[in-house]
């Protein structure tokens, strides 16, 4: 693997953060994964699976610690945000708070409910993309759900997010919670220039795909479990006109 590869500067970017106990990478990938020395002095353990999409939701006894950050491999993010998504977890261990937010709504004119990932003033949740959960969710999603769920997810091979949210929002009887500003998450949401294009998220079939499994979400669990919320969380000093000497996520402001 190439150094300059997205899954090698994520690892970089994780590894400087000071709360890190070590970094899982869930290889779904019929090769085997780059066992390099760099890579090993980082504390990166590598497991290979390719049964499941939902395999990143495994409860891995190598997994010590409450907190889970789940990251694909290209995600955009820098330390200073992986460290406030945590400190918020801190504050609401039960919740999944992290950046990527999406929304349900009811379409009156269909009379079923519907996935959007059209940016509003509400969301019902975050993507487990980029974000920090309670490892106690990986033991129920592996050993609570029926396997219809799974299903569902191992046949489309997409919506294991959407799965994650509503099993949250079932359990905690509250919303997720988006950190920040950040909208793009992916290196795939990036044309070459830099500017934003149609990802591969945004894509009619895999929208149609995720569309299709709220809607047996919804009715296997008997009821929509997602809440919206319209909170967002900062830095406190985010933004505010004093010295970046005097702010602690400094990162965060030139995203």
């Amino acid at each position: 693997m190439l150094s300059s590869a997205p899954l090698f500067r994520l690892i970089r970017t994780v590894a400087k953060s000071s709360y890190v106990h070590k970094m899982i990478v869930v290889w779904h990938c019929d090769i085997a994964p780059p066992l390099s020395q760099s890579l090993l002095s980082l504390n990166v353990l590598f497991l290979q699976m390719i049964v499941s999409i939902s395999d990143r939701f495994q409860a891995f006894p190598d997994v010590q610690t409450d907190a889970v950050f789940s990251l694909d491999e290209d995600a955009l993010i820098t330390t200073d945000e992986i460290d406030f998504a945590f400190g918020v977890w801190r504050e609401f261990p039960d919740r999944i708070v992290g950046y990527p937010a999406r929304e349900h709504f009811y379409d009156t004119t269909k009379k079923r409910w519907s996935y959007t990932s059209t940016y509003s003033n509400e969301y019902s949740m975050i993507l487990t993309g980029a974000a920090v959960y309670h490892r106690y969710y990986n033991y129920l999603y592996t050993n609570s759900l029926s396997t219809v769920f799974t299903q569902i997810v191992d046949q489309s091979q997409n919506c294991e997010d959407i799965l994650m949210n509503f099993l949250v929002s079932h359990v905690t009887k509250q919303p997720p919670i988006k950190v920040t500003h950040r909208k793009i998450y992916k290196e795939s949401m990036l044309g070459s220039s830099g500017r934003t294009r149609t990802s591969f998220s945004l894509d009619q079939q895999h929208f149609s795909q995720r569309q299709a499994c709220l809607a047996h979400f919804v009715q296997l669990f008997g009821y929509m479990p997602l809440i919206r919320s319209k909170v967002r969380m900062d830095p406190v000093l985010f933004k505010d006109p004093v010295s970046n000497l005097r702010k602690k996520f400094r990162q965060i402001e030139v995203i």
